[in-house]
């Protein structure tokens, strides 16, 4: 029973640091890389798909990103998402292919988006300590219901404290990491 809920803890809080994961991908750093977009929402035919459903995105230098719809029709829509995006991106279209030049990171901006990083990085940190404070909770349960002993109380509510505090560490280790990654000029 205790192993259980030690292995969904462990399971939810490793999503929370997927989750945060997948968050920094999303932010902008000054190389271009296709995930800054492809999280975008495109009009397609009526309902809202993917960026990446609707065409190719590669990096075509170290600054430029290139979007190949396989559809002439979608250029529009997509143009109209990257504008709708809160990127600060200028999408230059030629027939069918769409070039973003990614403009330098001014020290302003890199400020705010380690403002950005450092509060994705405490909801995350919040979220795998509800993962803690819930499998406690349990514990504390079973312990009422006589389905175990204080003694495995204790173990299990340490167990839980370490699995806490590794993927806290692992928070911490990926935001210091996109830190220096933003910070450098």
């Amino acid at each position: 029973m205790i192993e259980d809920l030690k292995k969904d803890a462990r399971e939810r809080m490793a999503k929370c640091v997927h989750s945060f994961q997948t968050d920094m991908k999303k932010l902008r750093t000054g190389r271009a890389h296709p995930s800054l977009i492809e999280h975008l929402k495109v009009d397609y035919y009526g309902s809202e798909v993917p960026l990446q459903q609707v065409a190719s995105i590669a990096v075509e230098d170290g600054r430029t990103l290139v979007i190949s719809p396989w559809e002439k029709a979608v250029v529009q829509a997509i143009e109209k998402a990257i504008f709708k995006s809160d990127l600060g991106l200028t999408p230059m279209t030629a027939g069918t292919v769409i070039r973003i030049p990614m403009p330098p990171l001014t020290e302003e901006r890199r400020r705010e988006i380690t403002k950005v990083l450092k509060a994705d990085a405490e909801n995350a940190r919040v979220a795998v300590r509800n993962v803690r404070r819930d499998v406690m909770n349990d514990v504390k349960e079973m312990l009422k219901e006589k389905l175990i002993s204080q003694d495995d109380e204790h173990r299990a509510e340490g167990d839980i404290q370490k699995l806490t505090d590794k993927h806290i560490a692992e928070i911490e280790q990926l935001l210091s990491a996109k830190e220096k990654e933003v910070m450098q000029v």
